[in-house]
């Protein structure tokens, strides 16, 4: 059984169809999905990590970084497009009242600007939640931002259709299980770690960089969190291309382990969009392999 970010309708329930199917499991927040995965009470979770336009989702990313490990075994891309919704009769005219979740808001804000200048919207829980509760006849709520598949599955109206800022936005989403062994390397991976710092100084943020750069491993995301422990005490979240296995990114896991208080490993699994990094010369598994055969001979040189 596998669990979702919900309720039924949202982004997240979007991107878990287009894998499985099957009957799941919604829950109504990101650290009570994942939290059902570290309890057993499904074999997995999908939930947004990450959105084109506003970066990051601080639930998941603090959610992962701690408490019993987890680990994202696949990722899927979601293209985000937002409608106004409400119910049958209502128009354009008639809104006061917005809900929505808080990353559609900050999506749609310049049209709302543009368009409802004088409406309140109220952000909170999800786009299908928002569209749940403009569902109640008795809701104080009179439209809700959010996608197609929630406004529909709560049988809203859309009142104004295309509204989002952005409309190359996309979100992507990782379906997170326990611990496993890492799927096999395709060329096209992508794995996530949480870096600790021992201790915030000058260069710190640096010495972490350099353990990438001089691998040749490219980031493709790298986030500043709080740490909860105090202020100014951050740790970062990272998405680098490569696999566990790729001898590039395996020695920069060793460097970081060396370096930092402490390392959390989040999962290598295949990047959605297929894409290869480019691997510049002297960090491809051929050059690794040489390097490695070419010491060996420094060692025993009888054997050369």
């Amino acid at each position: 059984m596998l669990g979702y970010f919900g309720p039924a309708g949202t982004f997240t329930h979007q991107a878990l169809l287009t894998i499985s199917a099957d009957e799941a499991i919604a829950y109504p927040s990101v650290p009570q999905a994942l939290d059902a995965v570290r309890g057993g009470e499904v074999e997995a979770a999908m939930v947004p990590i990450e959105n084109s336009v506003e970066g990051g989702v601080s639930a998941t990313l603090d959610t992962l970084a701690s408490g019993r490990r987890l680990m994202i075994v696949r990722e899927v891309l979601v293209p985000v497009q937002f409608n106004l919704y409400a119910r049958a009769g209502t128009t354009l005219a008639d809104v006061r009242r917005v809900i929505t979740h808080p990353h559609s808001a900050a999506q749609t804000r310049y049209w709302t600007a543009a368009n409802l200048p004088r409406v309140a919207v109220t952000e909170g829980g999800s786009n299908a939640a928002a569209a749940q509760e403009v569902a109640d006849p008795a809701s104080r709520f009179d439209a809700a931002i959010c996608g197609q598949m929630a406004g529909e599955q709560y049988g809203l109206v859309p009142i104004a259709t295309g509204i989002a800022d952005n409309p190359s936005a996309v979100t992507r989403f990782v379906l997170v299980s326990r611990p496993t062994e890492p799927s096999e390397p395709t060329g096209a991976d992508k794995t996530t770690l949480v870096a600790y710092m021992h201790t915030d100084r000058s260069g710190a943020l640096l010495e972490i960089l350099e353990q990438f750069a001089g691998r040749g491993v490219s980031l493709s995301r790298i986030e500043s969190r709080p740490t909860k422990t105090g202020m100014g005490n951050y740790c970062f979240s990272i998405d680098a291309e490569g696999h566990l296995r790729d001898p590039r990114v395996a020695e920069a896991m060793l460097g970081l382990h060396r370096i930092c208080e402490d390392v959390i490993f989040l999962g290598s699994y295949p990047r959605a969009d297929g894409v290869r990094p480019v691997v510049a010369r002297g960090f491809t598994d051929a050059d690794f392999a040489a390097a490695k055969q070419w010491y060996a001979t420094l060692v025993h040189p009888e054997d050369d």
